[in-house]
């Protein structure tokens, strides 16, 4: 799909990291971005960075995890400058540092509720105005490398989990929209430059309320230097405009799907023996 001057994006968790990135990405090329963020303060920041650049943007304070406030933001996008043709739901927590079973049933509440239910309300939101509108459209979720093998070295189960459910939720939206003016791509980034790893300041009271979760924190050192988001967030306008589905941008962990793929070709060919051996 093109992207042209006066078309509307609305970008999710974009007061920092990916979620800028992608934003100001998108305002070079004259689109109109919804900066959407659960920090309102980040959100601004964000805006001004872009109207700095000479871009469009307005500030929309956003809880991905409640339906009613996604489908608040899409009006609120939509009023101001029109019907959206680019959705990214990109806003995402970390989950990081502990075993499975010693995660709080608040933070479980919570993983699910950004990472997963957040792509599912912007589903809901905008893949129906898109496909009433008539128009070329595109949706953007951000899923990781970590939804498509799990990491043994870092306790990322929850967060990974989470990420395995925004790549089949994409891999099903694409197969559903076949055929419209829909199209889907789902992000997968390893090592970003961002502030992932102070998610808990933007915990919901609902769920508990802000808080200092330092098994995060060491994810900060690793992140740190890495990739810019403004160079992730160029990678996804190309992709947006080439149509393409899959957006790697660590092409050094192949090798960690690569491993994971030889696992489970190895089970494949375990089951052909097993089979081969009761026909005997």
């Amino acid at each position: 799909m093109e992207l042209e001057k006066g078309m509307v994006a609305y970008v999710s968790g974009a007061g920092s990291g990916i979620g800028r990135g992608i934003s100001m990405s998108l305002a070079r090329r004259g689109l109109k971005v919804g900066v959407c963020d659960i920090r309102e303060a980040d959100a601004v920041e964000t805006v001004q960075v872009i109207q700095a650049e000479g871009g469009t943007a307005m500030a929309v304070c956003v809880d991905v995890s409640d339906r009613a406030s996604v489908e608040a933001a899409a009006d609120a996008i939509e009023t101001a400058y029109g019907a959206v043709a680019v959705a990214c739901n990109n806003a995402g927590i970390a989950m990081h540092g502990v075993p499975l079973h010693e995660i709080a049933a608040k933070d479980w509440d919570w993983v699910i509720g950004v990472n997963i239910y957040g792509v599912i309300h912007g589903i809901q939101s905008f893949v129906p105005r898109m496909l009433e509108g008539g128009k070329p459209a595109h949706m953007v979720n951000t899923a990781s490398i970590g939804g498509f093998q799990v990491n043994p070295d870092f306790l990322t189960g929850a967060y990974s989990m989470t990420k395995y459910a925004v790549v089949a939720l994409s891999e099903a939206l694409q197969n559903e929209l076949a055929g419209t003016q829909v199209g889907v791509s789902v992000l997968a980034p390893a090592a970003v430059d961002t502030k992932i790893h102070l998610s808990e300041r933007s915990r919901p009271e609902r769920m508990g309320g802000a808080y200092v979760r330092r098994q995060n924190h060491f994810v900060g050192e690793l992140i740190k230097g890495g990739t810019q988001p403004v160079e992730i967030g160029e990678r996804v306008a190309g992709a947006i405009q080439a149509g393409d589905f899959y957006i790697f941008t660590h092409p050094e962990t192949k090798m960690w799907l690569d491993r994971r793929h030889a696992a489970i070709d190895a089970a494949f060919a375990k089951a052909r023996m097993s089979d081969i051996a009761e026909a005997e």
